[in-house]
C-alpha cells in the first residue's frame, strides 16, 4: 500500500527568512510560522492555541521566500514532514520541519484583491 506524507497549513512567519547556499551550490531558505487554533470549550468561553512550524524550502522556492516574504506574513503552505535526528551530549535528539513544496502567500497587496504570490518547487 502507497503512503502518503502531507501537510497543509495557513499561518503566519514568526520571523525573517534565512537563507543559504549548500556546499552544491543550492539555496535552501528557514522560517517559522505559527498556526492559531480556535474553539470554544465546555465552558462555552473561547479558546485558543498556536502551534509553531519551522519549514525549509529548497531551490527557486527557497529564492522566492526569501525575497518576497518576511516577519508576519500569512501564507498557505503545503508540503511533507520530514523528522531528523542528532547528538546532542550524548543523547539522540529529533526535529521535525516542514518541507515545503508550494507556498502561496495570502496577504493582498495595497489596492489589489488578489495574493501577491504563488510558487511551487521547481518554479
Amino acid at each position: 500500500m502507497p503512503g502518503l506524507n502531507l501537510v497543509q497549513l495557513i499561518g503566519y512567519l514568526g520571523r525573517e527568512p534565512e537563507g543559504r547556499f549548500t556546499p552544491t551550490g543550492v539555496k535552501v531558505c528557514h522560517f517559522s510560522m505559527a498556526v492559531t487554533r480556535r474553539w470554544t470549550g465546555s465552558d462555552g468561553e473561547p479558546k485558543e492555541a498556536t502551534d509553531w512550524f519551522n519549514v525549509e524550502a529548497w531551490g527557486r522556492l527557497g529564492e522566492i521566500c526569501q525575497e518576497y516574504l518576511s516577519k508576519g506574513s500569512l501564507v498557505y503552505i503545503s508540503g511533507r514532514l520530514q523528522t531528523d535526528r542528532y547528538e546532542h551530549e550524548g543523547e539522540t535528539r529529533f526535529f521535525t520541519k516542514v518541507i515545503a513544496r508550494q507556498i502561496q502567500m495570502l496577504d493582498r497587496k495595497e489596492g489589489q484583491g488578489e495574493p501577491a504570490l504563488e510558487a511551487e518547487e521547481g518554479d
